[in-house]
């Protein structure tokens, strides 16, 4: 069996909207569209790059799909050389409730089972990844549809904007992955698995934790 691995792009404060451009997810109430070019830098784009190792599908939501089929083809031969020889290489699974446009070669929309073809997609390649696709993703985390996630948390606050939890998820436990790894601009890269069972509880008032007490 392989893996689902998210890969998101959030703030501090977790708003993981339009990080690429202005016209990603467009919104009149969300004027920051764009907002981790300027923190990129060359260890991130390295680093990002190196996410993608062993690629062999793409999971997308519907918008990030057309984002994508409408820059990648046109990509190879560039300075994105090598992302762009991998988008268009594997498969492409899309989740939307519409009819998206398949154009883009190897391109294959969700069925209404969502849960099912994720499941299926996992039996049949070794390692899928989830890019972009913040609607899509929330539903994944949700349904704990994920066997990784990659979390890139950037040094900025925008008090607006969708973020990447928002009410509705289910308790959760993740495992640590690797050491967190920060760039020279303070954008932090976490590696989590999926863990096993529910977050538990304790009791922080215990004589030994010396909260609770008088001084």
């Amino acid at each position: 069996m392989g893996l689902i691995e998210i890969e998101l792009f959030a703030t501090l404060d977790l708003v993981g909207q339009a990080p690429g451009g202005p016209d990603e997810d467009p919104d009149d109430s969300f004027p920051f569209g764009g907002w981790q070019a300027p923190l990129l830098d060359k260890v991130t784009e390295a680093q990002i790059g190196a996410a993608y190792e062993g690629t062999d599908a793409l999971l997308l939501g519907r918008r990030t799909y057309d984002i994508f089929a409408a820059y990648w083809p046109h990509q190879e031969g560039g300075e994105d050389n090598a992302i762009a020889t991998l988008f268009n290489r594997v498969p492409k699974y899309v989740a939307s409730r519409g009819t998206p446009d398949l154009s883009w070669a190897g391109s294959t929309q969700l069925g209404a089972d969502l849960a099912g073809s994720v499941r299926e997609i996992r039996e049949r390649h070794e390692h899928t990844k989830v890019v972009g696709s913040l609607n899509f993703v929330k539903t994944l985390l949700r349904e704990q549809l994920f066997d990784r996630l990659d979390l890139w948390i950037h040094p900025i606050v925008l008090g607006v904007g969708k973020k990447v939890f928002d009410g509705g998820e289910v308790p959760t436990n993740v495992t640590l992955l690797a050491p967190p790894v920060a760039d020279p601009k303070g954008t932090v890269y976490l590696r989590y698995g999926l863990g096993e069972g529910t977050p538990g509880t304790g009791d922080m008032s215990a004589p030994d934790r010396g909260v609770g007490r008088d001084e």
